[in-house]
């Protein structure tokens, strides 16, 4: 199998069914961004983690390709089996949230990005998650899209943002809180 098609070379792409569709189409800039966020959770996992969190973290990298490919299907006109996503899977993510929570100080303002590398990649891929979350929701009120896929995505944004502080909590590095200037 070739990595190169040419059937791209004209600004459209498939989606699984066969309807060819633009390249910028909400459908595929929605799973495109799934898939950037993939690449960061990969980044993040590849870091001086735990090897529980190296695990998990692989589950969900797993998750989002099965979120990319049903974002990418034409339900009307694809033959293929797909896996899906369950509640089973956001579940998972409430559990890893409430599990981290314990361990982590009470957050009593907002806090600003950032601390080390590793807490800034988790930043960087909830700012993503939150954008291909909006592209879904964007999508869905053109398409049929099952629930699921945008409570998923809402859940894993929070459970980035409390990896963020689980990590720096871990590693010794206290939140940076934000303080707002205010005028007088």
């Amino acid at each position: 199998m070739k990595i190169y098609t040419k059937t791209g070379d004209k600004g459209q792409t498939s989606l699984i069914g066969g309807t060819r569709v633009p390249k910028y189409h909400l459908r595929i800039e929605s799973y495109g961004t799934v898939d950037e966020l993939n690449s960061y959770i990969g980044l993040i996992a590849d870091q001086d983690n735990s090897a529980l969190a190296h695990v998990f973290l692989r589950e969900i990298q797993d998750r989002l390709f099965t979120l990319g490919s049903l974002l990418a299907e034409d339900v009307g006109k694809s033959k293929m089996k797909l896996p899906q996503l369950s509640t089973i899977d956001v579940e998972a993510l409430e559990h890893a949230i409430d599990a981290m929570n314990e361990t982590l100080p009470e957050l009593k303002s907002f806090i600003l990005p950032g601390g080390n590398t590793t807490v800034s990649y988790c930043h960087i891929a909830r700012c993503i998650c939150r954008r291909a979350e909006r592209l879904v929701v964007h999508l869905s009120e053109e398409v049929k899209v099952d629930v699921t896929i945008i409570v998923y995505l809402n859940r894993l944004s929070d459970y980035l943002f409390t990896l963020a502080r689980y990590i720096a909590h871990l590693q010794g590095v206290p939140d940076i809180e934000w303080h707002a200037r205010i005028n007088e």
